[in-house]
């Protein structure tokens, strides 16, 4: 048990992060409370890094789900009647313009007005609504929420389970045919099995399974970990494979720093929500070995690089706030498996490059990243498909839950 080896200078840094988290949900929120509002119903889908909504924008089935599940943890925690009308509003917004009630599944977009626009069933789209559905129903226990995750489970594991070689195929037809076009954006590689995909239907049947625990659910889960282990994670470097081919051949050399530290802690999770004391600890030996191959991409400044080419040994040197998010958790995991003062060092240096570099204190919430040379990337969005309150709401509330432990 880690916590009989805290000293007391580990204990104030753990109570002074634990404060620090603890604010900044609350400075994430209130950003997204007074300025992500749609008057149309549910939230804009697009404002830029000074703070200019462009009202014709696209809304995306992944950003809703994550504003859902944010504010639904949110009140959980703090039982703020704010984030509660949060929450309804997105489950509300979710339930009336992303489920697809002829054919089932989630639509992948809707236009400004809340028609559909693109209606493929992008499997990683369905993984987060169950996974905020998930949340709202700890929340809220509104039966509503369970029944629709239990309906997306059902569809995913009808249209994209592969029943042959195991795992998950990435993109269906509105009416559940296997597409030609499986990319879930322009940047990914056009392959059946991605890591991205099975990380975040990971993650979702973890936290359905916390609501329903349903026999084939916990089944499938159990099977997603031992793909992770013996197809996904490469256990000799640590890193996570991130393409793959239909019988889980590897099919591009990359390493993703942030997805490699932020599955570390996500396997422990699901396997933790299992209670199966066997593979736990088969997973929290892994869970350590990624988070040492994550150490790799860290800079001088308590940052990691984006990406690494391993093929033509280019890094991709600009860093993302959500992977700066998921060091601070996929380290203090680390932490509180090992008890290893390094692990928490590392959580804490990334929360102060987050502090210095990442954390907008003119326009609010979190910068995209910033370059190699700090120069804010202030072209991205602030507000749009992939730009949401997940990450850094999760981190924070993270924190603040395993410092609490910690210092028990």
């Amino acid at each position: 048990m880690v916590t009989s080896r805290i000293n007391h200078p580990v204990a104030d840094k753990l109570h002074q992060y634990q404060t620090e988290a603890e604010a900044e949900i609350r400075r994430i929120l209130n950003f997204w409370v007074e300025q992500a509002q749609d008057e149309r119903g549910g939230f804009i889908g697009q404002m830029n890094s000074q703070g200019q909504v462009n009202p014709s924008a696209p809304k995306g089935s992944v950003l809703n789900a994550r504003i859902l599940w944010s504010f639904s943890a949110a009140y959980r925690h703090t039982q703020s009647e704010q984030y509660r009308q949060m929450a309804d509003r997105a489950f509300n917004y979710l339930l009336t313009y992303f489920i697809d009630q002829e054919f089932g599944g989630t639509y992948w977009q809707v236009s400004a007005a809340g028609k559909p626009q693109n209606t493929r069933k992008q499997i990683y789209g369905l993984a987060f609504t169950i996974y905020g559905l998930s949340e709202y129903y700890l929340a809220t226990q509104n039966n509503q929420a369970l029944k629709v995750c239990q309906e997306l489970f059902q569809w995913i594991e009808k249209h994209s389970y592969d029943q042959v070689q195991g795992g998950y195929l990435e993109a269906f037809s509105r009416e559940g045919e296997l597409l030609e076009d499986l990319r879930l954006s322009e940047k990914d590689r056009n392959d059946p099995k991605t890591m991205n995909t099975h990380l975040h239907i990971l993650e979702a049947y973890a936290n359905l399974y916390r609501i329903w625990p349903d026999k084939f659910l916990k089944n499938q889960l159990e099977k997603l970990i031992w793909v992770f282990l013996n197809h996904i994670i490469d256990r000799e470097t640590g890193h996570l494979k991130l393409f793959l081919s239909t019988n889980w051949a590897s099919t591009a050399n990359l390493v993703s720093y942030g997805h490699d530290i932020e599955a570390s802690w996500l396997l422990e999770e699901a396997a933790e929500v299992l209670g199966n004391p066997e593979l736990l600890v088969a997973v929290k030996a892994v869970a350590v070995q990624m988070a040492r191959a994550t150490i790799e991409g860290i800079q001088p400044d308590g940052s990691l690089y984006h990406e690494w080419n391993k093929d033509t040994t280019h890094y991709d040197t600009h860093r993302e706030w959500w992977v700066s998010a998921e060091a601070m958790v996929g380290f203090l995991n680390a932490y509180g498996i090992t008890g290893e003062e390094a692990f928490l060092e590392k959580s804490l240096h990334s929360w102060q490059f987050i502090q210095k570099y990442i954390l907008d204190k003119h326009y609010g919430e979190w910068l995209w990243g910033v370059f190699d040379d700090y120069t804010p990337m202030m072209a991205e969005d602030k507000i749009g498909f992939w730009k949401c309150p997940y990450h850094n709401t999760r981190a924070c509330l993270e924190v603040v839950n395993r410092c609490k432990t910690l210092l028990k």
